[in-house]
């Protein structure tokens, strides 16, 4: 069920005040449901901010307080740069859908991204 909710769903809220990983930010991302995070743990890893002058990102991410909580101002600001992405800047909005669904979070890629940073400390190792 929870998958359908998400699927069916334009924005995703998760602003977690704490998340090593997550993964309903990616199933997100996935079905085309654009994620509204905030800027913690893996959340921060796998939402890239949306840049409108670059045209880049597939979600939209807000910076904690000091204190690692949820900052209300932040998020609703935040919300509030999404719904009017989606709202008057349509074609924008569509563009952070379909880079969010052509993101790959395979174990394939995170083993090849693994093995990179081991082939790259072996010859770290060997020059030094």
């Amino acid at each position: 069920m929870e998958h359908r909710i998400i699927a069916a769903s334009d924005i995703l809220l998760m602003p977690s005040r704490f998340e090593p990983c997550g993964l309903n930010q990616m199933y997100a991302q996935r079905y085309g449901t654009v994620p509204v995070v905030q800027a913690v743990g893996g959340l921060q890893d796998t939402v890239e901010s949306f840049n409108p002058w670059e045209n880049s990102g597939s979600g939209w991410m807000f910076e904690p307080n000091d204190m690692r909580h949820v900052e209300t101002r932040r998020f609703i600001d935040t919300v509030n740069d999404a719904l009017t992405t989606y709202r008057e800047y349509r074609e924008s909005f569509i563009g952070i859908q379909l880079r969010g669904m052509a993101k790959e979070f395979s174990w394939d890629a995170a083993a090849k991204s693994y093995e990179d940073i081991i082939i790259q400390a072996k010859q770290d190792d060997y020059r030094g």
